[in-house]
């Protein structure tokens, strides 16, 4: 099974930035947040990120395509925050639940790199929620490393 990256059609662009906002809103509450904290967050980031419903100057959405052509995840990559043009970021990476385990979540990355290379880039970084084992087996070994640990304990009633 091969996977390819379109241009997502920016007429699903909408309906994309909420599911991905959706998805970023459920990951911040996993990982603790308050839930209408999470979804303030989310809907700050892509607000920013997409303008008029419209990605930032450099960043791009793909649907990740398998060798039917059938949509099967998505990838949006572009510039990080860092003011470097050489340096780019995964903003949000998924290949559906039904097509994982058959490597297109891995080739989804390699072509983004690719992509993100040609556009000039010369680094590639990501952020990966803890809980996602299988996320970091799979950026680990396409040879991402860590570049800070950010941790947190929880505290229950003082005994």
């Amino acid at each position: 099974m091969s996977a390819a990256l379109r241009p997502i059609d920016l007429a699903r662009l909408p309906a994309w930035i909420e599911r991905s906002r959706d998805e970023y809103t459920r990951d911040l509450i996993a990982v603790g947040q308050l839930p209408e904290v999470a979804a303030r967050e989310a809907a700050e980031g892509m607000a920013e990120s997409f303008p008029n419903g419209r990605p930032s100057p450099g960043h791009a959405v793909f649907d990740v395509v398998d060798d039917s052509g059938a949509a099967v995840g998505y990838l949006w990559i572009g510039p990080d925050t860092s003011g470097d043009a050489g340096s780019w970021w995964i903003w949000d990476v998924l290949v559906d639940a039904e097509h994982r385990g058959r490597g297109l979540g891995r080739q989804a990355m390699l072509l983004g790199e690719e992509y993100a290379r040609a556009q000039g880039a010369h680094t590639m970084g990501l952020n990966v929620f803890a809980f996602n084992a299988s996320a970091r087996r799979l950026y680990e070994s396409l040879g991402y490393e860590p570049t800070s640990i950010r941790m947190r304990k929880r505290l229950g009633e003082a005994m």
